[in-house]
């Protein structure tokens, strides 16, 4: 009986990780107030500004994050994640996609510039489409950034965010 419940519960959990998917930045959603962080890809941080074609400052992180809303909206489909870890947060890390078999989310947000691809934990699964969005100047691409990576440890040593996201910028 207690193999039975344990099952049911796990049967369970993974419908959780199915379903609308809310949008918290533009690497991290929501399903049945699950925070799930996707795997692989690191999107500029919420409070994170990029320089555009035109050297001017925007808000990089929020235009990732409106990216993301924007793709959930337009193709509208249950998100299915399939859990990898767990982050330090206790977010489960996942990749998702939109419906089963869709789109992977990550490889979409990296290859239309809204992202990177994390080689930490990627290990380059999505280099070719960082490169074609590269190369094409798509999203952050058109511009200079900081990486988020690099942004988050600037602010976590004391820097203010406009400065992390400015001064560390290699101006691409």
């Amino acid at each position: 009986m207690l193999a039975v419940a344990s099952l049911s519960a796990l049967a369970a959990r993974a419908d959780d990780l199915i379903g609308q998917a809310s949008v918290i930045d533009g690497d991290t959603i929501e399903i049945h107030g699950t925070r799930i962080r996707l795997w692989g890809i690191d999107a500029p941080e919420s409070s994170q500004l990029c320089r555009n074609d035109d050297s001017n400052l925007y808000q990089c992180g929020r235009a990732s994050a409106m990216a993301l809303a924007g793709l959930l909206w337009a193709i509208k489909r249950p998100v299915s994640c399939f859990p990898v870890d767990r982050d330090k947060y206790g977010r489960t890390v996942a990749t998702c996609s939109l419906g089963t078999p869709g789109p992977d989310i990550g490889h979409w947000l990296v290859a239309n510039g809204h992202a990177l691809d994390w080689p930490k934990y990627s290990k380059g699964k999505y280099e070719d489409a960082q490169r074609s969005a590269e190369k094409a100047g798509r999203g952050i691409w058109a511009g200079s950034f900081v990486e988020p990576w690099q942004y988050r440890a600037c602010v976590k040593a004391g820097g203010r965010p406009a400065t992390c996201s400015d001064d560390a910028a290699d101006h691409r």
